[in-house]
């Protein structure tokens, strides 16, 4: 059995189904964010300088070098003592974390299940797309090293922001398509909480409102639209959501 690698919620590695390696076992906060970083891309070689900087910002110590060689020197030996094959190697003052073939890795699984969750739908295999989706999203919802804080830290968050709402999106679609409102709602209603500036959910919700005879809630979900953004953005619904609207209200939209 493969081995599997969490770099959400809490490092981890299991090998055959077994947890062999906790976050407490990594060697301190530094052993963590250097895992978490060569692990992160493991597809290049990281200079020496990069992880410098990952640990200490633009402000290293003097003795900085030293540091990080002591920090890569554990968690080698760390990785050395388990049953996965995982080594660090370190060349011509770069450094990258080895991995066996076969290794599955949360944030690439989250990134490949959500591709193959819209490809699914696409061709119309909706439990496919289903499965998947949600595969995507319980990774996606998962915190990336919640306790620090920098540039590359929020960029794997973003990311992982962007596949949650792509799952989100799908999950809600696929409701759609099926029959299956009351689920096509509970999502696209995620979907506006995690991101209320995006008009096209908005709609979305309200067609679906509408679908389910609920014509109030569906100018309920209008109104939240308008005061979001007004009040973030300092602008008006588009003439799209304003129509359908209209329409609703009119009672022309079924």
């Amino acid at each position: 059995m493969a081995t599997r690698i969490y770099l959400t919620g809490r490092l981890a590695i299991e090998h055959a189904g077994t947890l062999i390696l906790d976050e407490a076992a990594f060697p301190g906060r530094q052993g963590r964010l250097v895992f978490a970083y060569l692990a992160a891309d493991t597809h290049r070689t990281v200079p020496r300088a990069e992880l410098t900087e990952v640990l200490w910002g633009d402000s290293p110590p003097r003795e900085a070098d030293t540091t990080l060689s002591a920090v890569l020197s554990r968690l080698r030996g760390l990785l050395r003592r388990i049953p996965c094959g995982a080594d660090i190697a370190g060349q011509n003052g770069a450094i990258a974390l080895r991995l066996p073939a076969d290794t599955w890795l949360d944030l690439e699984g989250a990134a490949n299940a959500i591709d193959e969750a819209e490809g699914a739908r696409r061709r119309g295999d909706h439990p496919a797309a289903w499965s998947h989706a949600n595969i995507a999203a319980v990774i996606a919802r998962r915190p990336f090293l919640p306790s620090e804080e920098a540039p590359w830290i929020e960029r794997q968050r973003q990311r992982l922001s962007a596949v949650l709402l792509r799952s989100l999106g799908c999950l809600s679609a696929v409701g759609a398509e099926t029959g299956d409102l009351a689920s096509a709602v509970q999502y696209a209603t995620q979907l506006v909480d995690l991101d209320p500036l995006r008009e096209s959910t908005y709609r979305q919700l309200m067609k679906l409102y509408v679908r389910t005879g609920d014509a109030a809630e569906a100018l309920r979900v209008f109104a939240t639209c308008r005061e979001r953004l007004r009040d973030e953005l300092g602008a008006s619904p588009s003439p799209e959501i304003a129509q359908l609207h209209l329409s609703i209200l009119r009672g022309e939209v079924n």
